[in-house]
């Protein structure tokens, strides 16, 4: 079944003006977006402070500057708020999901099915795409059902950051939503109100002649697109960028080996095309067309450019058995969405070759099972938890080494621990600790390794101390504990201990 995300951008031309004019636009007044047609000037979109002051979308240009002395106008600009989304909808495309499209002015609409465990889940997905949208300036709202029209309308009606239908349960979500989810033209909405209808429960317990012969056949098409009895179709955007080649069956197919055999025909196609521009793919995608109007596709990344077809051959078709051909296929599409340029490598001369482990094959397997993959590596920080860092399997060396100057654990807690411990004041380590609801008597001890708060990140670590200790106890397991403070002074810390670590 598919499941589609609709984001939805409620401020997509205040957003656009603020990112694009810096500080020339004070954040603290209001703002609003002025359209016009001949001499009539009314706001189009309106800041969260406009609103609160009372302006509202559609209202004269004229009595917004009455009521509101330090209103900041600027003139619309659809053309450039279009480009905007369009932009946007491409960024989504090679991050999220094979099939993305526009929706209306203020909106995307994209499938997920098969695309979400890159991402963690659904929930992941959305909370992640909300927040890289609002680390870029952009206020965004997502929902995610098993159709379109129910996404659109939660998206938009929901005060919520995210939403998530479950499967299988969109009359449930949507039944108390008023019509104007529907997305149906102002007269036939108008119209319904009149009768008395305000949500879309009411509407869908009319009978249908009726309602078709009064309103035509758009409200019960809608309605049948948001309860998923009728197909809606997403169709994604595409750009001349894009590296596609396809393959359309004269006859449908469905077989498993079938499938393989023309998956590989189109890495072959697509391979070729890549050579020709000098290019090497990072992320692939399967798009199966269904003789009954459906769509399922299957996303493959990878962690270097690659064009090599047996590689991309086996990504593909590692995962075929998750396709779910129906009454049959009918089109299959496969598009190169991120390339990057792939230059020949030449090949060394010397009589001895040197071999060199190249593990991006296996991490390009683990990656598209579903699997988070990531290393560490060193910071410059003497901060323990700030002296780590994840970087990408493949990613270069950052140049940084490991301190080696007192041994730290191999294994290093999220976060500190409170433990209670017995120990006299200021240096000494401690002689009895309990943590995690266990006492433990210490045996042997080595410090303190005194680290000193980052003054120049945070002013308020600017007297902030840690004293760390290395302590065995009676089982022979040994533990990195540390006094917040310096024994003395309490503007140096708590003075309260905490585990940070055990070693292997």
């Amino acid at each position: 079944m598919p499941r589609v995300v609709s984001v939805y951008f409620p401020f997509l031309s205040i957003d656009r003006i603020r990112r694009h004019a810096c500080d020339a636009l004070p954040a603290d007044k209001p703002l609003v977006v002025i359209a016009r047609s001949g001499s009539k000037r009314w706001i189009s979109a309106a800041d969260p402070t406009a609103l609160k002051l009372g302006l509202r979308v559609g209202m004269p240009a004229s009595k917004a500057q009455a009521m509101v002395a330090d209103l900041l106008m600027v003139d619309a600009r659809p053309t450039d708020d279009a480009a905007a989304l369009e932009r946007l909808a491409l960024w989504v495309l090679r991050q999220y999901s094979p099939v993305v499209a526009v929706d209306g002015v203020d909106g995307l609409v994209m499938d997920t099915e098969g695309a979400d465990h890159l991402q963690g889940g659904e929930e992941l997905l959305l909370c992640g795409l909300v927040t890289r949208m609002r680390s870029h300036g952009l206020t965004a709202r997502a929902a995610i059902a098993d159709t379109w029209g129910a996404a659109h309308a939660l998206a938009r009606l929901r005060a919520a950051e995210t939403t998530i239908v479950r499967g299988g349960e969109v009359a449930k979500a949507v039944i108390d939503l008023p019509i104007a989810a529907l997305r149906l033209a102002a007269e036939t909405l108008q119209g319904l109100r009149v009768l008395g209808v305000d949500t879309v429960g009411q509407l869908s317990a009319m009978p249908r002649a009726p309602l078709t012969l009064r309103f035509g056949p758009e409200a019960a098409r809608r309605l049948d697109q948001m309860f998923g009895q009728v197909a809606e179709p997403i169709e994604p955007i595409r750009t001349p960028e894009l590296v596609e080649v396809s393959k359309t069956f004269a006859e449908p197919i469905g077989a498993p080996e079938t499938i393989a055999k023309y998956v590989q025909r189109l890495v072959g196609q697509l391979s070729t095309r890549l050579a020709q521009n000098g290019l090497g793919a990072r992320r692939c995608d399967l798009i199966i067309h269904r003789v009954d109007n459906t769509r399922q596709h299957l996303r493959a990344g990878l962690a270097k450019p690659v064009r090599d077809l047996a590689r991309l051959s086996k990504l593909l078709c590692d995962r075929i058995d998750t396709i779910e051909p129906g009454f049959g296929i009918e089109k299959m599409a496969l598009i190169a969405i991120s390339v990057e340029p792939l230059g020949e490598r030449q090949v060394a001369s010397s009589l001895i070759e040197e071999a060199v482990a190249d593990i991006t094959p296996l991490v390009d397997i683990l990656g598209n099972r579903g699997h988070r993959l990531f290393r560490v590596a060193p910071v410059a920080s003497d901060v323990p938890e700030r002296s780590v860092q994840r970087i990408a399997p493949t990613a270069p060396d950052t140049g940084q080494a490991w301190a080696a100057k007192w041994p730290r654990p191999s294994r290093l807690l999220a976060s500190p621990e409170r433990i209670e411990v017995i120990a006299l004041l200021p240096d000494q380590p401690p002689a009895v600790f309990t943590w995690r609801g266990k006492r433990r008597k210490v045996i042997l001890a080595d410090g303190p390794e005194r680290i000193f708060g980052e003054w120049w990140l945070r002013p308020r670590e600017f007297q902030a101390v840690r004293d760390y200790f290395v302590v065995e106890d009676e089982l022979g397991e040994r533990y990195w504990v540390y006094r917040a403070g310096d024994g003395v002074d309490p503007e140096t810390g708590s003075h309260l201990w905490f585990l940070h670590g055990v070693f292997g």
